[in-house]
């Protein structure tokens, strides 16, 4: 995947400027491509140029110009393109699960402290996502808002970004337990 194919996906949502994009990806998209707000505001710039986007200044009173961009019909096609291919299986490449890997020849201490501060930032992350979710389907419930709403990409990735974080919160706390547990025994 390009960070290309990110920004279409996210400009779906309607017209965003290159702040809303920003932020957008800040929100839900990090999850699962993380971009600085430079990279962004460099790829609107070239998928303007590559006609897969169009962009229009909006004058605003107290306020600089800014831009809003949508995507264009060959930024559909472009998208289309994408989602025809197969998919590559992503791959885990974490320094704490390397640093776990090796804990059997090193002090623990440090690597249960990690684990305990991923597991307190994953658990926020949980928060955040519930708060994104909730405030998407409204006053739907989960199955009435999936079937009925016009669009529910960003929705599904955004339960993905839910369960991978909960995921972390068990395998962290776990492991940090373990981990003690270990250490009291061995001391």
């Amino acid at each position: 995947m390009a960070l290309k194919h990110a920004v279409l996906a996210a400009l779906l949502t309607g017209e965003l400027s290159g702040y809303q994009l920003a932020k957008a990806f800040d929100i839900g998209v990090a999850n699962f491509w993380h971009a600085l707000p430079q990279q962004l505001y460099a790829e609107l710039t070239r998928l303007e140029g590559e006609g897969l986007i169009s962009g229009r200044e909006v004058v605003q009173e107290t306020r600089p110009t800014k831009r809003l961009f949508t995507v264009t019909e060959d930024g559909h096609a472009e998208l289309q393109r994408f989602v025809d291919k197969s998919a590559k299986p992503s791959v885990m490449r974490d320094d704490l699960v390397v640093m776990v890997q090796a804990v059997d020849g090193v002090d623990p201490a440090p690597v249960i402290a990690q684990l305990e501060e991923r597991a307190t930032f994953a658990a926020a992350k949980v928060t955040l996502f519930e708060g994104l979710l909730e405030r998407m389907r409204g006053t739907q419930t989960e199955d009435d808002f999936l079937s009925t709403s016009d669009r529910i990409g960003p929705y599904l990735t955004c339960l993905r970004g839910l369960t991978y974080e909960q995921e972390n919160v068990a395998w962290c706390r776990r492991t940090a337990s373990i981990l003690n547990s270990r250490k009291a025994i061995h001391a």
